[in-house]
């Protein structure tokens, strides 16, 4: 294992890494530290902006009359449960919020999901969870196709200690292609910062300026349970 940390910038040149949640522990150690994006190659995909709603972030269509099929693209990526964030790329964040809300934990909630139902790309489903009662750790998972055919899950959970300045960094696909490969191995190490916006900065330029959509950001103090936040929609800016 390398033990090498990498810009974030230097983790998404690829024009379409699909969606991307990066979790992690501030330089100085003070803040627990997530950032999550969203891309799209196809119009019903694009068409989407951020809205918060309190502590809650959700997907919302940027033009109602364009939208074709809502299921997959029509969520909520964010959701604050008690002293723990949850933080995924779809649906998932209500049946992880209900586990956890039933007393259960992050992996009982996602052991009765699987991967999106959508051929030929089976897209996975990447979540994690910032518990920040007591002292802070996260959790990441993913859950991906077996094969290309969409017969049977796996499902692959992570747990982190944080370290100060070191962030995990999940996204959906490989690369680019048709159908783009799911993502492979470990999530990748990333180097966070103090300075949350210039962090967001780093993300928002260097994700590829045609497929990006929207990022959510946000670094919670670990002494106060305050937060500081980023938003940026492409089409609201």
């Amino acid at each position: 294992m390398s033990y090498e940390i990498f810009p974030i910038g230097a983790r998404i040149t690829d024009p379409y890494p699909g969606r991307g949640i990066v979790t992690g522990l501030s330089e100085n150690g003070r803040k627990a530290v997530f950032a999550y994006f969203i891309m799209g190659r196809s119009e019903n995909s694009r068409n989407r902006v951020f809205k918060e709603y309190g502590d809650e972030v959700r997907t919302e269509p940027f033009d109602p009359s364009k939208v074709k099929d809502p299921s997959l693209i029509i969520y909520s990526p964010v959701k604050v449960v008690g002293k723990d964030t949850v933080v995924t790329n779809g649906d998932q964040t209500d049946t992880i919020a209900a586990s956890l809300r039933a007393g259960h934990c992050f992996r009982h909630g996602l052991m009765s999901r699987t991967f999106e139902p959508d051929p030929p790309l089976f897209t996975p489903r990447i979540s994690a969870i910032l518990h920040l009662k007591g002292k802070f750790s996260y959790e990441m998972s993913i859950l991906k196709s077996a094969d290309r055919e969409g017969t049977a899950c796996n499902r692959y959970f992570f747990v982190y200690e944080p370290v100060a300045g070191l962030g995990h960094f999940l996204h959906t696909y490989e690369k680019d292609g048709n159908p783009p490969p799911t993502f492979f191995g470990e999530p990748e190490r990333v180097y966070i910062p103090d300075d949350l916006h210039a962090f967001a900065e780093e993300i928002w330029n260097g994700l590829n300026s045609d497929n990006k959509i929207s990022l959510y950001c946000r670094a919670i103090d670990l002494a106060t349970g305050t937060y500081e936040k980023v938003l940026y929609n492409k089409y609201e800016r």
